[in-house]
């Protein structure tokens, strides 16, 4: 090669590391120029964070203090120290939990004794449904024990009452109207539905009494009659069978019932 090109070769070669070295430069400076301004950015803002964090920090002290200040008043006007404060602030709040835990027992106890009166309830119903089965029985039986019977005057009766818990099944059933009656011997003659009776002779050891049965305006004597015998007689424009029963024959007293027709006369005041 000649000379005068190799010069010419070292010469270019030299000035191309020239702008490599120039281009670096440039391109590390401005990525320093970037790097300061970045880091005084940050370093700006990190100083405003700072200065707003002191700041708050003194209005969050200056609270502190005023709490404190107002807490001691507070106590000067009460006469107390903060201990007697938090002493004081300590005796409330397990006053509050031992109210709670009073009133949380008087529910249970309230609502133990709700559930045993509904307990109660249910077992009165049970007893009443009991009883109720129990009273129809005994109405059954009741029945079952009724007996009709042949009158003094040949004609066949109903069924005849021989206790007052008898006569109530009849009246239940409804067939005839019935009033019970009381006659006390040696006593005027006793209104009972539309007739009048009166008792002349009672006799508590054989069971056996004399009555005279007032209707249609004549007087009709019932001798020596027997305790269950139906006693019957014909009254009313219709002729209507009416019939009476005594249960009971005392020393001076008699105990039984009269019944007539569901179409016969009621009276104005029935006894």
């Amino acid at each position: 090669m000649p000379e005068e090109d190799a010069q010419i070769h070292v010469e270019r070669q030299s000035n191309a590391g020239k702008w490599i070295l120039v281009f670096v430069a440039i391109i590390f400076v401005a990525a320093s120029v970037y790097g300061y301004v970045t880091t005084e950015q940050r370093v700006e803002k990190l100083t405003k964070d700072l200065s707003d964090s002191q700041a708050q920090v003194g209005e969050l002290q200056k609270r502190m203090q005023s709490a404190e200040a107002q807490e001691e008043t507070l106590g000067q006007k009460l006469g107390m120290t903060k201990k007697d404060l938090a002493q004081r602030a300590s005796q409330l709040q397990a006053q509050q939990q031992e109210a709670e835990t009073r009133l949380e027992q008087a529910q249970k106890e309230q609502m133990g004794q709700v559930s045993g009166e509904v307990a109660g309830v249910r077992s009165d119903v049970g007893g009443v449904k009991t009883d109720v089965a129990s009273t129809k029985a005994d109405l059954e039986a009741t029945k079952a024990k009724l007996q009709s019977a042949v009158g003094d005057l040949g004609m066949q009766s109903g069924l005849i009452a021989h206790t007052r818990d008898d006569l109530e099944v009849l009246k239940h059933k409804g067939d005839r109207n019935y009033y019970e009656f009381t006659l006390l011997r040696g006593a005027k003659p006793q209104p009972v539905a539309t007739v009048s009776l009166q008792l002349k002779k009672a006799d508590a050891k054989r069971g056996k009494f004399t009555v005279n049965v007032s209707a249609d305006d004549k007087t009709i004597e019932k001798k020596d009659r027997t305790v269950a015998e139906p006693i019957q007689f014909y009254s009313g424009r219709d002729h209507l069978l009416f019939e009476l029963v005594v249960w009971t024959v005392d020393k001076n007293k008699a105990t039984g019932y009269l019944s007539t027709p569901k179409n016969a006369p009621t009276p104005v005041t029935a006894n």
